[in-house]
């Protein structure tokens, strides 16, 4: 496992990371999430990503039940929530949700702590853009979280790069904690936004990227072209959403080639598109998702196929996957 800086922060990440969005309370209980965290750990992973929106606040539960059992020294590892969506869905709390407010921040944070059971959290994030509320008010509050101790860095996720600019224009001004990373969706479908939209703010403010869904939520494992397989992503309950994605005819035809191109290389599909994504240079972690430990000790095998993308090679996958990207 390699190690990456963070933007422009002195913190590093393994090049490759675990996430727990869907799978955490979903289809990972507290035995196999343990199990999991520690068998990539024992890989040299040392970045977690979570969020407070994930089963409603109960993977991070489980993450934090999972920390407090493996007794890791604090200093070996880095965690991270995201914020806006809040998990109050119903009834008329409207500060609660889909918003990026002080009031809401604010308290967010400490319920964050208290199901993590951790005594700061290493990177905050903004789940969301909130069009409601004036970015300064949310630059503030962010940088008073990492002022407070409860934080340590914070960024944004799915923000456009005119509001990223904006919001560190905001704390450069009022010398304020500034926005260090975002995290975008990218993998081999879905490259717009980090390769071009963002391509200015690397060199001029030192964006850090962590990204995800380097499978397309399974897309790019292949097993989506024949339907949509009980026990995946695409069948868990509220996840309907993706179906259309997944089961996309010429994207599946893509993958496919894909694979034939992997088997050239002595690898799978899947190791293939998590080590396209990592190839980026931009790029500090790729934060995989897993629902089994053999799913999870797969993914890990991307390492060995990183290597493996010459020039050539990237020069083949793009001419199978770029006219299908976004």
């Amino acid at each position: 496992m390699q190690y990456r800086r963070l933007g422009r922060s002195g913190l590093q990440l393994s090049e490759l990371s675990l996430g727990s969005w869907v799978t955490y309370h979903n289809q990972v209980d507290a035995g196999a999430a343990r199990e999991m965290l520690a068998a990539a750990f024992d890989a040299g992973v040392n970045f977690f990503d979570n969020a407070e929106a994930y089963a409603r606040g109960q993977s991070e539960v489980l993450m934090g039940q999972a920390f407090k059992a493996l007794k890791w020294p604090r200093l070996n590892y880095v965690v991270s929530t995201k914020f806006f969506f809040g998990l109050d869905r119903e009834g008329n709390g409207v500060n609660r949700r889909d918003t990026l407010n002080r009031k809401y921040l604010m308290q967010a944070i400490d319920g964050s702590l208290a199901r993590m059971q951790l005594e700061h959290i290493d990177l905050v994030y903004c789940h969301r853009p909130d069009p409601n509320t004036p970015i300064d008010e949310t630059v503030w509050a962010m940088s008073d979280m990492i002022r407070a101790g409860k934080a340590l860095y914070w960024g944004t996720s799915e923000w456009s790069a005119a509001d990223i600019r904006t919001a560190w224009d905001v704390a450069e001004r009022h010398h304020l904690h500034k926005p260090l990373m975002e995290q975008p969706q990218y993998h081999l479908f879905h490259r717009q936004r980090v390769e071009r939209e963002y391509a200015d703010l690397y060199g001029d403010i030192g964006l850090g990227l962590t990204t995800w869904s380097p499978l397309a939520s399974g897309l790019l494992t292949g097993k989506y072209r024949n339907g949509v397989p009980e026990g995946s992503r695409g069948a868990v309950k509220g996840m309907g959403f993706l179906v259309d994605g997944l089961t996309d005819v010429a994207k599946n035809e893509a993958v496919a080639r894909l694979g034939e191109l992997a088997r050239e290389l002595g690898t799978g599909v899947a190791q293939l598109a998590i080590a396209w994504c990592a190839k980026n240079p931009r790029v500090s972690t790729v934060i995989m998702g897993a629902s089994k430990l053999e799913q999870l000790q797969s993914n890990l095998a991307a390492l060995e196929a990183l290597p493996k993308l010459t020039p050539e090679v990237m020069a083949r996958i793009d001419k199978i996957t770029l006219p299908l990207a976004l």
